[in-house]
């Protein structure tokens, strides 16, 4: 996975400025939300447990010796109005016997859905990644969310709320940090076997914001298999001495399993 400082303003702060662009052009809903990483509200009859999984894995030898292997899971389950996210993700990628990318997120998620398009969230998030500067972080957020789209065609939903992290330094004191966090995901179905994706996120403290966002492409192959093309950047606008770089970007093509 590359790793790069990025070249023009818009690679570290797009996400942050799209995401207010948005949120501008629906008023007064700056407080409403999205589900960054979340599946929508279950419909009439939605099975009580389901999940995706979706591998992508690169192996090239000769004269480049490369692995990369990308992995993430999804588990969704529901108890009344309440669903249960729990998803996991890990990424490695090692070039002639040395790892250049290794990463780890496990988060567990709650969603509570009123009459509507309302709803609560929480989620608490732990990761990991070698070359962030970090040993780990720990991240617990809540807030309000609301559907505001919702067609057959096109979905968006938006949300915001108040969080805190506590990030472990390699070599420094750790840090507890109030956040605030803001959220979108949006969603057009291009036809009954493809849609496109994009999710964004921004938590804001103190000492340095977070942003992030996928793109996706997915195209159905059957009734469970689908094929992903993906990119993913996040941007950390002040990490610790010892990182690589201020953002890193993943472009990725993964097998999705669905049940």
């Amino acid at each position: 996975m590359p790793r790069f400082r990025p070249l023009r303003p818009w690679s570290a702060a797009g996400p942050a400025l799209l995401l207010l662009l948005l949120l501008l052009l629906f008023p007064g809903l700056a407080l409403a939300a999205s589900v960054f990483y979340a599946p929508p509200p279950p419909e009439d009859g939605a099975p009580a447990f389901g999940g995706e999984a979706e591998l992508g894995y690169t192996h090239l030898a000769g004269n480049t010796d490369s692995q990369t292997l990308i992995g993430k899971s999804r588990l969704t389950w529901l108890t009344g109005r309440l669903s249960h996210t729990l998803r996991g993700e890990v990424r490695n990628v090692t070039r002639d016997g040395t790892t250049s990318a290794e990463q780890y997120l496990l988060s567990l998620r709650e969603r509570y859905d009123f009459n509507g398009p309302h709803y609560l969230f929480g989620f608490g998030r732990w990761e990991r990644d070698r070359f962030s500067g970090y040993d780990h972080q720990l991240t617990a957020i809540g807030g309000y969310g609301r559907d505001v789209i919702d067609t057959q065609r096109h979905r968006l939903s938006l949300e915001a709320g108040p969080g805190y992290r506590h990030d472990r330094i390699r070599d420094e004191e750790n840090d507890n940090l109030g956040l605030a966090y803001a959220a979108l995901d949006y969603l057009w179905t291009l036809s009954p076997h493809s849609y496109v994706r994009q999710e964004m996120s921004v938590e804001a403290a103190n000492e340095n914001t977070t942003s992030r966002s996928v793109s996706s492409l997915t195209a159905r192959l059957n009734s469970r298999l689908s094929m992903r093309l993906s990119h993913e950047v996040r941007h950390n606008s002040s990490p610790p001495e010892t990182a690589d770089a201020n953002t890193d970007h993943t472009t990725s093509v993964t097998l999705l399993y669905t049940w």
